[in-house]
């Protein structure tokens, strides 16, 4: 959820304050980041510093920031995100300031430039943090492209100015990946030539925040003669709030959804929301029938421009298998990879960048526990000290003797529940409400979905605030078995299937039950 917090002789600033949409549990409500540790520590933050303005950067900034009236720094597109975010709550937007990619700021001893790095929204900026001892290189989520389609490659000259840093915080999302990640000039290249075979109506879905995405379908359609329409409120507002800030000037005329009736099925192409099989969203509503302007055909093509967000493979399969049963011809990642490129940097990328900046120290975030791994390697063979891969709630001093842990601090999961933030219930207060004398323990279980049943990633992430003789492995080892038998369809029937049988297993092997709080995590395969 990308909540960092950096530190300096009492002062403090937070940079980015994210959420992530709990598909294991009914509803799919919000979790964000909780603040119950900060709180106990006295941790007040002066300012939050934004570095783009993806969700699981700003989505829940809403939430958390009247805890701390702080200013906000963001660039102009994040900024116009979080207005529409905070006035939807009827929050005063007179702390949001904005603040131009290249431009620099100081929040107490620390000494802020917002440095632009390319990514799949526009405006994403890594942030050199400066104090009178240390300089620290925040990366945010990045890659290099050299042809974005919206802003300027990454300049490597200014990067290279910043040579050495003492401190690198970086992405590690596509650690393991080797080479380069596809440009989003390839992407526009790749649409084009698939749209151009395209025989009755288009879809293309996307995720809303890549505007080079959608400009580019736009910019096909245009010269395929087809009419471009918007379909999904999340799709429309971003855009709305794009072309307010000067981007998306040369999108072509809008189609309303409502008019695309009076025109042949070869000059027309949505740009819908719905990628990840969201049950709500327009493309959903779509292969069920349920859309009150748009009806797809037998002959009519979807074109899926996103990749799947691990444990959504499900939801997308459902998707696609009720599109298909609608005659619609189907492009996705699986048959048409270059209809996608990830916003990460993949090893290429990540030894370039280095090579730049030169930084003596790593602290990689982002991704699981085996791409901050990869990451790790990939850095000590370059030469830079990569000693701790963080866990949620480390606090780590960062001075001459290098990189610290000072101690650790579990993070009981908050969710959006009632327009309120409110802690998770244990898996213990699910029909019996009580609280444990004998403290917590929190269980983060990444899984992924396999032909017959699921398999974990990564490592088991199990933190406890009291004392436990629970052997780890032997619980390992114990999950791993269950999980490939259960036939769940989707992450919440998953925790359902899974809940009475941990309970079981943990009453039969622990000395004193404590609360019991699981999350399962939807992991990248290897």
């Amino acid at each position: 959820m990308n909540l960092t917090l950096y530190g300096q002789d009492g002062d403090w600033i937070a940079i980015d304050c994210g959420m992530m949409i709990r598909q294991d549990l009914p509803g799919s409500p919000l979790q964000v980041p909780n603040l119950s540790s900060l709180e106990s520590m006295g941790i007040v933050p002066r300012a939050l510093i934004i570095t783009h303005g993806h969700e699981d950067h700003i989505g829940a900034a809403a939430w958390l920031w009247p805890h701390w009236g702080c200013p906000i720094h963001a660039p102009p597109l994040a900024a116009g995100l979080l207005r529409a975010k905070f006035l939807e709550r009827g929050l005063a937007t007179d702390d949001i300031h904005v603040i131009e990619p290249g431009e620099a700021m100081e929040s107490g001893p620390f000494s802020l430039r917002f440095l632009p790095l390319t990514h799949s929204i526009p405006e994403s900026c890594a942030l050199l943090i400066a104090t009178p001892q240390y300089r620290v290189l925040h990366t945010g989520d990045w890659k290099l492209d050299p042809e974005p389609l919206i802003g300027s490659p990454t300049d490597e000259t200014t990067f290279r100015t910043l040579a050495p840093v003492d401190l690198l915080v970086g992405d590690s999302t596509n650690a393991p990946v080797p080479g380069h990640s596809r440009s989003e000039g390839e992407v526009a290249r790749a649409l084009e030539r698939t749209l151009a075979e395209c025989p009755g109506r288009v879809i293309v879905t996307c995720f809303a925040s890549n505007l080079a995405r959608v400009l580019a379908a736009a910019r096909a359609a245009a010269r395929c003669g087809r009419r471009v329409s918007l379909m999904g409120r999340s799709m429309e507002r971003m855009v709305g709030i794009a072309r307010s800030l000067g981007y998306l000037d040369d999108l072509p005329p809008l189609v309303p959804v409502r008019d695309l009736g009076y025109l042949p099925p070869e000059e027309v192409l949505v740009i819908a929301t719905g990628s990840q099989g969201e049950p709500r969203a327009a493309l959903s509503r779509l292969a069920h029938g349920s859309h009150p302007h748009f009806e797809l055909r037998p002959g009519d093509s979807v074109i899926f421009s996103a990749k799947a967000i691990p444990g959504n493979e499900r939801l997308i399969e459902r998707l696609q298998r009720a599109l298909v049963r609608l005659g619609v011809i189907l492009y996705h990642e699986q048959n048409h990879p270059e209809l996608h490129a990830s916003g990460h940097p993949a090893q290429e990328e990540l030894r370039t960048f280095y090579d730049w900046v030169k930084p003596r120290h790593l602290l990689p975030v982002h991704g699981e526990h085996r791409h901050q791994q990869a990451h790790c390697e990939l850095a000590e063979a370059l030469g830079i000290h990569a000693p701790l891969i963080p866990t949620d709630g480390d606090l780590i001093r960062f001075d001459q003797n290098g990189l610290t842990l000072e101690s650790r601090h579990p993070q009981a999961p908050c969710i959006i529940e009632q327009d309120a933030v409110t802690p998770l219930p244990s898996l213990a207060d699910i029909g019996e409400r009580r609280h444990s004398r004998h403290g917590s323990l929190f269980l983060a279980l990444p899984v992924v979905p396999r032909e017959q049943g699921w398999a974990r990633i990564g490592r088991l992430v199990l933190d406890s605030s009291a004392s436990t003789v629970l052997d780890e492995d032997a619980f390992a080892d114990w999950l791993d078995e269950r999980l490939a038998d259960m036939a769940a369809e989707s992450l919440m029937e998953l925790r359902r299937e899974l809940h009475p049988p941990l309970m079981q297993y943990l009453m039969r092997h622990m000395r004193h039950m404590p609360d019991v709080h699981l999350q399962i995590l939807a992991a990248e395969p290897p």
